[in-house]
This record gives C-alpha cells, structure tokens and sequence, in this order.
C-alpha cells in the first residue's frame, strides 16, 4: 500500500454507518452494503433495505468495475491545495448498474473518459483508516458498458387524497423586493426587512394583519439566510400564531408552499413568506479575512462528494447534462439558447445584476468551469432578499391589486432522492414534482402563457421543460429553437426577468415574485402580452418542486 500523502482533498467524516465503507479499501477490494435477505445492494449504506425492508446490510465485496453514466472535466479551483482540471464521475457498479459512487477518473488524461467508459477501481489511502475508491480506465475493456435505463417513475404517481383542494382557499395578495446586487455589503436583516414591507405595502395590508412567518433555510450559514425567523420576529413583532423555517422542502418555494397550507387550514390568514441571501458580500468578506471560514471534514450529503473535488451543484448537475448530451445528442447550442435569451431579457429589466446582451459566441468561448458547463451556464450570487404574502382567498377581493390565484402545485418525490443514486436523464427531482403538478389540475401545458422556470444552471432549465411536458424529453433543442421557441413573443416565454443567469440568484423566491407580477400586467421589464397562466419552479436538484398560478 502507498504511504498516505496530503493531497489537498477534504477528509470525509465516516459515521457509524460509513466508516466500515471508508476503510474497507485497505485490502484493495470494493465493498457495498448488500442485503442479507434479498440481496439487493445500496450505496451509501442505509439502515432499512428499501426493497425488502430487511435490516442486515452488511458490506460485501464487489469486482470493482463499473461502468461511467456522467462525467465532467472540472476546471475551477474550488480549492486551494486540490488543482484541476480533474474528472468527477459517476459511476455504476458492474454488478447492478443502480448503485453508483461519485469518484476521480484516474491515470488519463481528462478528455480520455466519456459516458460508457469501462472502469476499475483504485485506491488512494489519506488517513490512518480512510482509503477513496477512485478508478482509472480498465485496460481489459474493448468497448464502452452498458448504461442503465430511466426509472418508470411515473408508475409511483399517487392520485390527489381528495377532491377538496386546498389550493382553491389561498391566494397571493403581496409581493415584494429589496435591492438586488453584488456585494452590497449590507446587513442582510436589513434586507429581508425591505422586502418585507414592501410587501406588506404592495398587498395593501398592515403588520398587524400578518399573522405567520414561513421561510428557506431559517438558520443557515455560508451567506444564505439572514438568520431565519427568529432575527426577523425580533425586528417585525408581529407575533404570529404559526411559523415555517427549514431546508427540507419542495424546493426554496416549498416554504411558500407550507404557507398555502397554514392558510388553507385556518391557522393563518395572512402569512409573510421571505427569503435572503447575501452570498456576493460573505464570499467577499470570506476573501479578504473579515469573515473566518474554517474548513472541517465532509459530513451528510457532502461525505460522498468533497472528497473528490465535486464541491460545486455545478459539478454534480453537469453530470447529469453528460449523460443527457450522451443520451440524447449534444444540446449545447440549446443551453447557449438559454443563457443569450435571458440576458437579452434582462437587459430590459432594470432591476436585474447584469443587463449587458450576450451572443452565442460570447457564450461559447466563455471561461469553462465544469464540461459541459462555461461562465454563462451558471447562475449569479448575489445580495438581496425577496417576500411573498399568502393569504385566505376570502380576504383578498378589497386589497390593493388584483390577487394571484394558486392552481396547483406539485411536491411529490417520485424519484430517489439523490444526486448519484436515480436520475441521470434529467435534474434530479424535476421529474416527479412535475407529473404530480399535473395530477392536480385540469389545465394542460399548452395552457401554459409563461414559464419561470429555475436556472441555477442552463441545465436546470432544459430539464424542468421536458419534466413539465413542453416537448418530449430529448426535444428541447427544437422546442427551444435557437431562443425564438422561449422569447418573450415565443410559444412559451422562459424566465422575462433574465432568471438566476442575469438576474441574480435569489434561489427561487424571484421566480415567484415574477410570475406574480407578470399575471398583474406589472413586469420590471419585459411583459408576456396578457397572461393567463404561469408556472414556477424551484430548487437547483433535490427536493424540488412545482406550482401554478393563474391570473383568474
């Protein structure tokens, strides 16, 4: 065995469910936890057997080769001591093409390992008990593997509970927005409280009629959350009979979603949905020393990856675009659509970060960050905050504007919750919310009038258009059509505002607030001629969901 060396990757943090898998390397043998009952195999090991539910799932030893179903070339410097560019992977065991490990292709050159490499693994020892399974290319391969097919997950759809729709007793009264930008250096309370009156004002309500606070994340770190709902009762005083704060939702507007529901119930009347990030100003403060930022060992859903350099969404979302391009055909030119289609509408938004038209070249010589994504695939920190106001729809005839009704929303998980373990065609986690959006209503796609649609990546947006049923999957490259299919005078105008890309990554929240606005005849900046009908969505990956609003 080599002697351990520093390779400037982060250490995981093995639990006393994964340290056996950590260490078991130590003989060179891959070893994944099987069931001893039925024999199905899960990677992370878990505690229940998801297809028997037995509850031995001991680590047994596997061959070690396996197959590549996503791949990028990561050319960004996440960290300081671990140089790209480097492959990140997925792959599937030879055993059962479901279970899969994100890891390092080694001993190649980047450009050498495509979708259907065959693999084998290798092990790189970095502490006492601690050995990566990373791969290198099988010499003994002659041909590319087999890849595993789409889940049918459709099949696991669950009809609606009841005819009585919880939907149809809430309405958007309100919605408003603090300054939007790069590095403000502003307290981001302060922020979350701006957007907070605006739309107590724009509703044309009082503080004293709010009754409910809901929000994402709540307590959170790394200039995503001003704090949560503690900070923001303390400056506003409403006391309010019911609160949401978690990261655990159906995407960032699940927290909105949860407010339809308190509603919807009888708990609330008026509930005042916010959420703030101020990550352009931490990353700032981060980098000039103001702000300590320790790094400890990869611990939850970050064990599986950090040790291999996958530190970004950027990473693990363009694997998925790898296996989509091998799938499908390369949709390049179709992500290129996307990111010059919203710039050129946010050039029309004065509200938005960056304004400045875009060309196709301009996207295509970009600087690279993670094959097959450039600098205008990925989205734009910023600081700013965004508020909603969910109220009883008994309420909202007498207020200021004309209110938003809800038509639907769609939370179901369908898939596996995972970014390695189930979907590779598409985001994970576009799929199910979207079927189960359907599910709920009697309108159609085609009924659709504009559609904002989650761009933390250009990726993001194609698969939330196939999920939702726009074109066929594999179809947006010609539904998308250069950008004419998504313009503003398109057959289904995408993101008017300039989405995450241009507008800036107010994470989902600003979707919401632009749908809104949109069905008021109120845009910032480019105005979809009389809509009716709206979806939103939100959430880079997992969970993630889905909702429908309309004008009347």
């Amino acid at each position: 065995m080599s002697p351990i060396v520093d390779t400037g990757r982060p250490l995981p943090q093995p639990t006393l469910a994964s340290a056996e898998f950590w260490a078991s390397g130590a003989d060179g043998i891959l070893r994944i936890a099987q069931c001893s009952d039925c024999g199905k195999r899960t990677h992370p090991q878990s505690v229940l057997c998801p297809d028997c539910h037995g509850r031995k799932l001991p680590l047994h030893p596997v061959s070690g080769k396996a197959v590549v179903v996503g791949v990028t070339i990561n050319v960004q410097q996440w960290l300081p001591n671990f140089p790209p560019p480097y492959v990140i992977a997925i792959v599937a065991l030879a055993e059962d093409p479901q279970v899969r490990l994100t890891t390092n292709i080694v001993g190649c050159e980047p450009t050498d390992v495509q979708v259907g490499t065959r693999v084998r693994v290798v092990f790189e020892q970095v502490e006492e008990s601690i050995w990566l399974p990373l791969f290198e290319i099988d010499p003994d391969a002659d041909e590319p593997g087999p890849l595993p097919e789409p889940e049918n997950y459709k099949s696991r759809l669950r009809q609606p509970a009841s005819t009585n729709r919880f939907e149809d007793r809430v309405a958007i009264s309100g919605v408003g927005q603090s300054r939007i930008g790069r590095r403000l250096m502003v307290d981001p309370l302060s922020l979350t409280v701006d957007a907070c009156l605006a739309a107590v004002t724009d509703a044309g309500l009082t503080l004293d009629d709010i009754d409910g606070l809901s929000t994402y994340p709540g307590r959170s770190v790394g200039g995503m959350s001003e704090g949560g709902i503690m900070p923001v009762e303390q400056a506003l005083r409403i006391r309010p009979t019911w609160v949401n704060a978690g990261g655990e939702l159906p995407g960032q507007n699940g927290s909105i979603v949860a407010a339809m529901l308190a509603v919807a119930s009888g708990l609330c009347r008026h509930v005042l949905c916010f959420r703030t990030v101020w990550e352009s100003s931490h990353s700032e403060l981060v980098r000039s020393g103001a702000w300590a930022s320790g790094a400890g060992r990869a611990t939850d859903m970050f064990e599986f990856r950090h040790p291999f350099g996958a530190m970004s969404a950027a990473n693990w979302i363009a694997c998925q675009a790898s296996h989509y391009f091998h799938r499908y055909g390369d949709a390049k030119d179709a992500l290129g659509a996307i990111a010059v289609n919203t710039r050129d509408n946010a050039s029309a938004n004065p509200e938005a970060v960056y304004r400045t038209p875009i060309t196709m070249e301009d996207y295509l010589t970009a600087r690279p960050v993670s094959t097959p994504f450039g600098l205008y695939d990925c989205d734009v920190p910023v600081d700013g905050a965004v508020a909603v106001i969910v109220s009883a729809v008994d309420t909202v005839q007498d207020l200021r504007h004309k209110p938003v009704f809800v038509e639907a929303v769609g939370t179901q998980m369908m898939e596996n919750l995972s970014w390695d373990q189930g979907t590779l065609t598409h985001l994970p986690q576009s799929l199910g919310p979207s079927a189960h959006l359907w599910s709920r209503t009697d309108l159609r796609p085609d009924d659709v009038d504009v559609a904002l649609l989650y761009d933390g990546f250009t990726f993001n947006a194609l698969s939330w258009l196939e999920a939702l049923g726009f074109c066929e999957f594999g179809g947006a490259g010609d539904f998308i059509d250069g950008g004419r299919g998504i313009a503003i005078d398109g057959r289904l105008p995408l993101n008017p505002h300039g989405g995450q890309l241009s507008a800036g990554r107010t994470h989902g929240y600003g979707f919401f607030r632009e749908a809104v606005l949109q069905l008021r005849r109120q845009a910032p900046g480019r105005q979809v001629t009389d809509p009716r009908v709206a979806v939103v969505t939100s959430g880079g990956g997992v969970p993630s969901g889905a909702i429908l609003l309309r004008a009347d």
